[in-house]
């Protein structure tokens, strides 16, 4: 259970036509989860589910995040704002139900336990895997290189040690 955001649902609620449910967190849940996801910070997060039934146990969800976070640019250093929007697709199955493939074409399985769904944990980890890892400020530039490398210390004293 995630204590940054946690949003309840019941496996025996979602009908069998589907049902539609959205996460928004909170500025208190948006503070735990830049601390969470070691970001300076998450201004808003919303996360909407769309739930179907795929057999009694089994419930898939697709959805669509969409998340404003402050990212530290790896090539500023300096902080900076960013949209983060993902679609994305997941089956929630009983704990230990989990399908031991590793196929990463496959859709991503999330368990649940006591026949309760925590969509707010799901939402978390979808902007978990949505954040680019190395985050670049959009004005950021690469430093220029300079073509001909320095000299090496100590390329005189090898001349020195060379016969000509």
């Amino acid at each position: 259970m995630s204590v940054e955001l946690h949003r309840p649902f019941l496996v025996g609620q979602v009908p069998a036509l589907g049902t539609h449910f959205t996460v928004e967190a909170t500025p208190s849940e948006c503070s735990a989860l830049a601390l969470r996801m070691a970001l300076p910070e998450v201004r808003e997060l919303r996360c909407r589910f769309h739930l179907t039934r795929e057999s009694n146990t089994s419930i898939k969800a697709t959805g669509m995040l969409r998340a404003r976070v402050v990212q530290n640019c790896v090539i500023s250093l300096e902080d900076f704002e960013a949209t983060v929007e993902e679609r994305f697709t997941v089956r929630f199955v009983p704990s230990g139900m989990e399908n031991d493939d590793v196929d990463p074409e496959s859709e991503d399985e999330i368990p649940y336990e006591n026949g309760m769904l925590d969509l707010g944990e799901a939402a978390a980890e979808q902007l978990g895997l949505a954040l680019d890892p190395y985050p670049r400020a959009p004005d950021a530039e690469l430093p220029e290189v300079d073509e001909e490398p320095e000299p090496h210390p100590f390329a005189a004293l090898d001349r020195l040690r060379r016969p000509n």
